[in-house]
């Protein structure tokens, strides 16, 4: 069974072709590539090549953008609701429905199976957030947590993002991994997964997303090839970043956090509803 419930660090590096291929090329004694990254047969230039699978998520919030507008104030706690899928799905194909927090720099992520039109249905339109009839790849849990976030917050999809990933697992325990996003790209009209995974490009054509998942403290290995190479932290959201080159695209900002806690009498966002290790 899928894990659908996940606490760990995670850290972001933007990097340029030539790191990735000499962090790749390093990682091997260490670590094992997805089962879904074969090595191809042939090399480019001396230098591994692997198969990359595509991610494609739609991202959900307020009509006033109000959760990603809270998450780049950098706030100790932020939280997200995005529906995945692996390639592009059919309406009656398995995804993934997600929800994201982190507190104090640790990610909670609690994620459900869920068939696309069934998904659909859960969060758009006149049943719009009533839990669906129980089917057995869905983990009842998580959904009845994902529709009282969807009543709490009046939830619409606003973008959608796809990339293209390569990750590694650590060859000793699950408790370290590695990926490698290129191609990230989106959109904001066509707010359907099964629609194709096309769309405007976030980041360079040489350039690759690193995350490195963890569950606890970076091994020192990894921190000392880091240093080695000049690899350092970066803060990096796709739907942070997305939003961001939206706004400066011409697009009016809603209205200041600021003064939507005023108008509603509130001097700071509302404490989250129980804790992050919720149901663990």
């Amino acid at each position: 069974m899928a894990i659908e419930v996940f606490n760990r660090f995670e850290n972001k590096y933007l990097i340029d072709a030539d790191t990735f291929y000499e962090l790749t090329g390093a990682l091997h004694s260490r670590m094992v590539p997805d089962v879904h990254n074969p090595v191809c047969p042939d090399k480019k230039d001396g230098k591994h090549e692997y198969a990359y699978y595509t991610i494609s998520n739609i991202y959900y919030d307020t009509e006033d953008d109000y959760l990603i507008r809270q998450s780049l104030s950098h706030p100790l706690y932020k939280e997200k609701l995005r529906l995945r899928s692996y390639g592009v799905p059919g309406l009656d194909d398995i995804v993934f429905l997600e929800l994201k927090k982190k507190f104090q720099g640790i990610v909670n992520k609690r994620r459900t199976k869920i068939p696309l039109c069934t998904a659909y249905t859960f969060l758009n339109g006149e049943h719009y957030g009533t839990l669906p009839e129980p089917q057995p790849c869905m983990n009842l849990q998580v959904l009845k947590e994902i529709g009282v976030f969807l009543k709490r917050y009046a939830l619409v999809p606003k973008v959608y993002i796809a990339y293209d990933r390569l990750a590694f697992f650590d060859k000793n325990s699950g408790d370290l991994r590695i990926s490698f996003d290129k191609n990230i790209r989106t959109r904001r009209h066509g707010l359907q997964l099964e629609k194709g995974d096309f769309g405007d490009s976030l980041i360079l054509e040489n350039q690759r997303l690193m995350e490195i998942k963890s569950a606890g403290a970076m091994p020192l290995w990894l921190s000392a090839l880091l240093s080695e190479l000049g690899v350092f932290k970066k803060s990096f959201s796709k739907y942070g970043t997305e939003y961001t080159n939206y706004l400066q695209a011409g697009r009016e900002p809603a209205a200041p956090i600021s003064e939507i806690l005023a108008a509603a009498g509130l001097s700071s966002f509302p404490p989250a509803t129980g804790t992050i290790n919720e149901g663990m």
